[in-house]
């Protein structure tokens, strides 16, 4: 299983890529292999300010609909629009092609109540 160590992540599977005030977000490979085919990714919160655990969207599957959890508090600032028409690249690239939303964050502290890749791993091995 793939849990890039240099990247943050979430008890809901979502992972966090820090960059200055930006973070991009997506889900985690573990998340997308639970899920199995994604058909359909649906973010309507651009540009709308929601906090941390609050839902920014949806993840559509053959077999399920999940919610996607702010992993910070913060403003979307962008959506991944290549997932409207190839919603699969979150199966074949969770970490690259396949992240969600970029998100401006306005608490950076809230970082520090991330998980390491160590501590998420051993969430996942449970």
């Amino acid at each position: 299983m793939n849990i890039p160590s240099e990247l943050k992540y979430t008890k809901d599977h979502e992972w966090v890529k820090i960059e200055g005030d930006v973070a991009t977000v997506g889900i985690t490979d573990f998340a997308q292999g639970e899920l199995g085919d994604i058909v359909y990714v649906e973010v309507e919160t651009v540009d709308e300010s929601l906090d941390a655990e609050e839902v920014f969207g949806t993840v559509e599957a053959v077999k399920t609909v999940s919610d996607l959890y702010l992993p910070l508090s913060g403003e979307i600032v962008e959506f991944n629009e290549a997932l409207e028409d190839e919603p699969e690249k979150v199966n074949t690239d969770p970490y690259g092609e396949g992240w969600m939303i970029k998100l401006k964050l306005s608490d950076a502290s809230q970082v520090e109540g991330l998980l390491s890749a160590e501590d998420y791993k051993a969430l996942i091995s449970g």
